[in-house]
């Protein structure tokens, strides 16, 4: 199932050169600001990135990918959810649609200034958000799951302990801390059970078929298994599954790959096509359509 990333040139189209880095900051739902860097290209096009659980919008490979997507001529977006990075809130262990809500919160503010969201991209947790948005929403049809978990029930043994359940009936909560002893963050039962109900399977059963979807998952990440990239593939009508051999969870020595295969799948969804000048992303040439 190995794959490896295309070494094909394709034409590239830039819009004009990136101007700087913008800070913007969304309102969600509740009240609260969610702050996120706009990396400007003057294109209406624009590609939302989003981070996994405990992370921001500062952590490869999220940094790497609205790099990428910038230098491809389109306009992108990293953001912090609701209690995260800079954003105000409090982080959960679950709040999976609630972090779907706070996507849709952006999407719509950058509507509103007539922009055309291309694609939503989501690492590890926030894989599993951009699907359940495309399950709750279908208003943006190119989805790219990184490294989401399909079975939301696996793992949590390995954080909170083999008796997570009980402990947690008898107190509420628990406090995960990590080998040092340091307190890292407190899983609530309420948060507990969002993660535990939240059904993955039935999100992408729902997801319509005008909806393309990646997934790219690394053969050798630990965190979540490769085996839940196959699950994806098995139930999402409009798929493509791409593994990356070697790769860890965040990609450490592999995010030339990356970017490379997201982008390939973003220039297969540009509707218009133009042809445009070549330019280079982390020393490769490529080209695009749009």
């Amino acid at each position: 199932m190995a794959m490896n990333c295309p070494s094909h040139s394709l034409q590239h189209h830039i819009q004009k050169p990136a101007l700087q880095l913008q800070r913007v900051v969304v309102k969600n739902k509740h009240g609260e600001k969610l702050v996120g860097l706009l990396h400007e290209t003057g294109s209406e096009q624009l590609v939302v990135v989003c981070h996994g659980f405990q992370s921001s919008k500062e952590r490869i490979p999220m940094v790497n990918l609205a790099a990428a997507i910038e230098k491809e001529g389109i306009t992108a977006f990293r953001f912090d959810f609701a209690g995260n990075g800079e954003s105000e809130g409090s982080s959960q262990y679950g709040n999976y649609y609630r972090e779907a809500d706070d996507l849709h919160a952006v999407v719509q503010r950058f509507r509103e200034q007539n922009r055309v969201i291309v694609a939503v991209i989501g690492h590890s947790k926030g894989g599993n958000v951009v699907l359940l948005y495309a399950s709750k929403y279908n208003d943006v049809h190119t989805v790219v799951n990184i490294s989401g978990r399909f079975n939301l029930k696996r793992g949590i043994k390995g954080r909170l302990g083999k008796d997570f359940l009980q402990r947690i009936k008898q107190n509420g909560f628990i406090d995960v801390k990590n080998r040092k002893g340091k307190f890292k963050y407190r899983v609530t039962e309420e948060s507990l059970m969002d993660r535990l109900t939240t059904d993955t399977h039935a999100a992408c059963l729902s997801i319509q078929p005008e909806c393309r979807v990646l997934t790219v998952h690394g053969s050798m990440d630990k965190i979540v298994p490769v085996e839940d990239a196959l699950e994806f593939a098995k139930f999402i009508s409009n798929h493509k599954l791409k593994i990356i051999e070697g790769a860890d969870h965040e990609y450490t020595s592999h995010q030339d790959e990356l970017a490379s295969i997201v982008l390939d799948f973003l220039r297969e969804n540009f509707s218009q096509v133009k042809s445009m000048p070549t330019a280079t992303v982390e020393g490769q040439v490529f080209r695009s359509r749009i």
